[in-house]
């Protein structure tokens, strides 16, 4: 070792050691922010690859899915309105209307 470097810390010397530390580290603030900033980034698109990728398990995929209910239509109403489409004229045209256009108004 050399013998220029003192081990003892000295606490009522701190402070001006830490000074000299901070004054020579400002030389290269741009390269320490660079690599910060570069490994924030990192991080963050490490974390997004994990998140993206991720599977879920089988136990909890059985429980959580959940099924659409069907629509049930009454067969009543359905022979209803077929009747009255027959029937109607002016209930046969706004059928044939919304049949050819369902998107006009």
């Amino acid at each position: 070792m050399s013998k220029d470097i003192n081990l003892n810390i000295d606490f009522k010397t701190l402070p001006q050691q830490l000074a000299k530390v901070i004054a020579q580290a400002s030389h290269y603030a741009v390269f320490i922010f660079f690599l910060l900033l570069a490994a924030v980034y990192g991080f963050v698109l490490w974390r997004i690859n994990v998140f993206s990728n991720a599977q879920p398990s089988p136990d909890t995929s059985t429980t959580q899915v959940q099924v659409t209910p069907v629509p049930h239509i009454d067969q009543n109403v359905v022979s209803q309105l077929e009747k009255l489409k027959d029937n109607s004229v002016s209930v046969k045209a706004l059928f044939d209307k919304a049949r050819t256009n369902p998107f006009q108004e």
